[in-house]
């Protein structure tokens, strides 16, 4: 028997490359790819001088963070010097990943100039939502329209900063409440003049859910995605791309329709033979076959 997800991944994805015209297929400059840095969450704290310049060398031009802190801003390096950094490797912070859990536990929004002023300095477009901590998790439909509201407001003070807010999804968020889900009242319920999304493939995937669907019945709300790939013996695992089971070729034809405009790879476990070496066999797949 086929399951469901298989389909998804082998049949679905594939039609959708039919469908679309040569014409109408992405295309973007090979130079625009772009890596979230919590990929290498191990070495790059102990090491971030040397770990962005193996980033740069692998050929990527753009970098998603992660682990900002007000007191030790990135990892103990100073946004100040951590954008040199970058510079000095052909690197460019577009988007940032920043905690945001304190505000949707208690409203307290005092980080959030912290948050505004640092993604200024590096020069970024986008402040991104990545993760809800399980205590803190919708448990009702209710409960995810209340946090659509406080993801607006956020996003307006994004927006007053000069940036655009985007919200990163898992799994979790495709918890069903009678005919939707989570995932579906967020898009619903948020401003679509204030707030974006950046999918994450292999977590669409992972909760048995069609991208293309998803770019059918959202057009253009998905301006950022992590690219993630999903061991094909177990799914729990990632793969570095085009050795696991998710189709990207059918999932970038329809780019335009998704509305995206920058991409990041993303591998967080399964790495063949390390971190930094699966960014690099990603990476050349991605700049030979992708895009």
């Amino acid at each position: 028997m086929i399951k469901r997800r298989d389909f998804l991944i082998s049949s679905g994805l594939a039609l959708g490359a039919i469908a679309i015209a040569p014409s109408l297929a992405f295309s973007m400059k090979k130079n625009k790819i772009g890596i979230q840095l919590w990929t290498l969450r191990d070495s790059l704290p102990k090491d971030v001088k040397g770990v962005l310049a193996q980033v740069g060398k692998a050929g990527y031009t753009e970098v998603e963070t992660y682990g900002y802190s007000p007191k030790t801003n990135f990892f103990g390096t100073s946004v100040k010097d951590f954008k040199s950094i970058l510079c000095d490797n052909n690197l460019k912070a577009t988007s940032n990943h920043f905690d945001f859990n304190g505000y949707l536990e208690n409203g307290n929004t005092d980080v959030f100039k912290s948050y505004t002023e640092t993604a200024n300095l590096l020069g970024s477009k986008y402040i991104v939502f990545p993760y809800v901590v399980e205590n803190l998790r919708a448990k009702s439909a209710d409960d995810y329209k209340m946090m659509a509201a406080k993801i607006n407001k956020v996003a307006a003070v994004a927006k007053a900063a000069g940036l655009k807010f985007a919200y990163h999804n898992h799994a979790f968020e495709f918890e069903k409440f009678g005919a939707t889900n989570g995932y579906e009242i967020l898009l619903n319920e948020t401003d679509k003049n204030l707030v974006d999304f950046e999918m994450d493939l292999y977590w669409v995937v992972r909760a048995e859910h069609d991208p293309l669907q998803l770019f059918k019945e959202h057009p253009g709300r998905f301006k950022m995605w992590h690219v993630k790939d999903m061991d094909k013996v177990n799914p729990d695992f990632n793969a570095e791309i085009g050795t696991g089971k998710i189709d990207f070729k059918a999932i970038f034809a329809q780019a335009k329709l998704a509305g995206m405009e920058r991409f990041f790879l993303e591998h967080e476990s399964n790495y063949k033979p390390n971190p930094i070496e699966s960014s690099i066999t990603s990476y050349n797949y991605i700049k030979n076959n992708l895009i």
